[in-house]
């Protein structure tokens, strides 16, 4: 199957590199994207639906059924793109982030000149970069980019409910199913949008809000697997 893979905030395809070797050991064919406007610091009229726009762009652009996969804010893209193409996508799987309801915004962030500069590993919770070394952190703190100042903000346009019948995977860094759903309760869009998904499944990684980084291996046979 093609795999479309949607980095979070700050990142580009690169990001997905030791995701991919498993993903076609497996079969697959990975296709990492860096999304419009990241990295640069004139693109600031860039928004969220020009992102799911490229995504979509993609999905047209394959023969067959894809899978997406979206880290973080990658996640509010790939629901988009799902929405926009409910009967091509198979399957989502979301890292570390869950599937939002309409209207939902990824972050708000510092803009600065008109483009949202990643704020440094500090700015996060400890249980998110808890398991990034030291050498990590500072490799991917000289290849993160900028993203338009307008993405983390736009709030996620919805519009067909057949995306509800596309089968999703939630591979959480820190809760299980039990878990998971208990935090959603104290947001109640995001807990009647999962609700609404007709096959959704849980899986705790016991990771940080990186996975890619930190255990890509595990990150990748758990991306194989929800996709068998």
């Amino acid at each position: 199957m093609d795999v479309i893979l949607i980095p979070g905030l700050w990142l580009d395809a690169s990001s997905w590199d030791e995701v991919l070797p498993a993903l076609q050991r497996a079969g697959h064919t990975g296709r990492p994207l860096t999304l419009p406007g990241a990295g640069s610091t004139r693109a600031t009229d860039i928004g969220l639906d020009d992102w799911i726009a490229a995504v979509v762009e993609h999905i047209d652009d394959l023969a067959g059924p894809v899978a997406l996969v979206g880290h973080s804010g990658g996640g509010n893209v790939a629901w988009g793109a799902a929405d926009a193409r409910p009967d091509r996508v198979a399957h989502v799987v979301f890292v570390d982030t869950v599937p939002p309801p309409a209207g939902a915004e990824i972050s708000e962030f510092p803009v600065v000149d008109g483009v949202v500069p990643f704020p440094g590993w500090d700015f996060f919770d400890e249980p998110d970069i808890a398991d990034l070394d030291a050498d990590t952190r500072a490799r991917w703190a000289e290849r993160v980019g900028p993203v338009p100042r307008r993405v983390p903000t736009d709030p996620l346009r919805l519009t067909d409910a057949r995306r509800h019948r596309v089968p999703v995977t939630v591979l959480s860094g820190s809760a299980d199913d039990s878990g998971l759903r208990a935090m959603l309760a104290e947001w109640p869009p995001f807990a009647d949008e999962f609700a609404a998904i007709q096959k959704a499944r849980v899986v705790e990684l016991g990771s940080g809000h990186w996975p890619q980084f930190s255990q890509p291996a595990r990150l990748a046979a758990e991306i194989v697997a929800a996709l068998d």
